[in-house]
């Protein structure tokens, strides 16, 4: 359903120093694709297992901002990853935020693995495994 997910960011270097080392527990290496737009702001664009990740400074000159209520979902292969995603988060200026990563019960999916963070711009970030 979905091409690509896009966030802000005020500080694109900040944001690929956190997302180069959290993006790579869940096998991304490499680097991004820097594309600087016509405007002449520039985006970075992580593309992984088909799926793609973008950052980008806002077009319209206003600062970036994270929308209230949202999250964004990153799916681990085990609870380790969901661990590891949260822990180098936390290290490349991340904050930790609700409960310590690890189970919960998922109800009717069963139990899942979640941990919860935000990035240095404020995106709200989940590591799952089912």
């Amino acid at each position: 359903m979905f091409n690509h997910v896009m966030i802000g960011s005020n500080d694109i270097d900040r944001s690929r120093r956190f997302y180069d080392a959290v993006l790579g527990t869940l096998g991304f290496h490499g680097e991004p694709l820097v594309n600087v737009a016509p405007s002449g702001h520039t985006r970075l664009f992580y593309r992984h297992a088909g799926n793609t990740f973008g950052v980008s400074q806002p077009i319209n000159d206003e600062p970036a901002s994270c929308a209230n209520g949202a999250t964004i979902g990153f799916k681990c292969t085990s609870p380790e990853q969901v661990a590891a995603f949260h822990d180098v988060a936390v290290a490349h200026g991340g904050e930790s935020i609700e409960d310590a990563p690890g189970p919960r019960d998922g109800g009717a999916m069963g139990t899942v693995h979640l941990s919860y963070v935000r990035d240095p711009d404020g995106n709200k970030l989940c590591a799952i495994y089912r």
